[in-house]
């Protein structure tokens, strides 16, 4: 993933972007996973489901819909709203938990109405699948940290990946590369958007379960959009009689 310096040095640490260019967090899992991928569903708006997509978003729908929870030192919120505007990025975590500080925590925490003591936030982000692409993962789960510690002027040590397939959690740690490596994606992701230009296609093994594999066609496409290249296949069909 490459970053343009001119992009970083117009959109570093003191600039802000404004409401009308932020962009969807889960953009990043996106971009990381596949910046052709990214550019098909955002940029030229492509979209088809196949049996993980719609399992995912089953998913989602499922979690966003229990509501919140209370549980002794554990407080659980879903579908929380998140925006950055250092890093121009907006979305919804799946679930946000609130884990009581002990007094002999010293860390970091935050205040929630109505409930005394200090809190710490942990992100969960749900995924149907098995982490293959752990890393993608990892990057939208740490978006979703940066954007509620700058919303909620704290530090977030870790988050989870639960895995829909595994019925298991992947504990994240938020570690120095890891951010260094989100906000790159976060800047990465408005270059891409700024350019409005589809990456060329790369084939590898994680294509065979891309839903856009046919609207992709990774291996024919030779760096064109999907669009112009469908444009061009409809052409050179025969004039029915």
């Amino acid at each position: 993933m490459t970053v343009d310096p001119s992009l970083t040095a117009r959109k570093g640490s003191v600039d802000m972007y404004s409401q009308n260019e932020l962009l969807p967090v889960s953009a990043l899992q996106h971009l990381t996973f596949c910046e052709r991928r990214c550019a098909l569903i955002f940029i030229e708006r492509v979209w088809a489901d196949n049996r993980l997509t719609v399992e995912g978003k089953n998913l989602h729908e499922r979690v966003h819909a229990q509501g919140n929870e209370s549980r002794g030192d554990l407080r659980i919120a879903r579908g929380v709203a998140l925006n950055s505007f250092p890093l121009g990025l907006v979305g919804v975590a799946d679930v946000v938990e609130f884990h009581r500080i002990s007094p002999e925590d010293l860390g970091p925490g935050v205040s929630l109405p109505g409930t005394p003591g200090l809190w710490r936030p942990f992100p969960v982000d749900y995924k149907r699948g098995k982490a293959r692409y752990a890393r993608s993962y990892e990057v939208q789960l740490c978006a979703q940290a940066l954007c509620l510690e700058e919303m909620l002027k704290t530090h977030i040590p870790a988050g989870a990946v639960f895995s829909g397939a595994r019925r298991r959690r992947l504990e994240v740690t938020f570690d120095a590369n890891l951010r260094l490596q989100t906000e790159n994606a976060a800047r990465r992701l408005h270059q891409l958007f700024d350019s409005r230009l589809t990456p060329a296609p790369e084939a590898g093994p994680k294509c065979k379960d891309c839903s856009l594999i046919d609207l992709c066609l990774p291996k024919a496409a030779s760096g064109r959009s999907a669009s112009s290249y469908l444009r061009d296949t409809v052409e050179q069909w025969p004039t029915p009689p």
